[in-house]
């Protein structure tokens, strides 16, 4: 009941914490999109005949790793290596893994899963980015900690 109340009691037209929390998210859908595409293209280009769920579900952990990965390499210019990866581990996986799967529906609604096509690449980022985002919003706001 604490978190509910402490949910409705924060304010959600704060516009520069709105700001901070698109600007972690954007970096989020970078990491998560290059091993989510990545993955995706591969099995397209070379006709591995894997099945769609098998494909998305390999493009959803190379998504996260991918995540972590650039968040490793961006915070090693601010602290020591060890340090940047564990913090990279530690940031939000229920905003990564929310990422990923409005990314992963929204392939699989518009093509029926594992194709990637120039017109369902803004859905699947538009998917990704707006469905973490009133989370990340929520965490910077309440508890102070930023996905990124």
């Amino acid at each position: 009941m604490a978190a509910i109340a402490s949910t409705l009691s924060i304010n959600w037209q704060c516009k520069p914490t709105w700001g901070r929390a698109c600007y972690n998210t954007m970096w989020c859908l970078i990491g998560c999109s290059i091993g989510d595409f990545g993955t995706i293209a591969f099995f397209q280009f070379t006709g591995i005949g894997w099945p769609v769920l098998a494909i998305m579900a390999l493009a959803i952990v190379n998504g996260l790793l991918t995540s972590i990965l650039l968040e490793t390499i961006i915070l090693a210019r601010q602290m020591a290596l060890k340090l940047a990866f564990k913090t990279a581990i530690g940031m939000s996986l229920i905003s990564m893994i929310s990422m990923e799967a409005a990314m992963n529906i929204t392939d699989v609604l518009l093509t029926g899963g594992a194709m990637l096509t120039w017109w369902v690449i803004p859905f699947m980022l538009f998917a990704g980015f707006i469905t973490p985002l009133p989370y990340n919003y929520w965490r910077l706001k309440a508890l102070g900690k930023a996905c990124h």
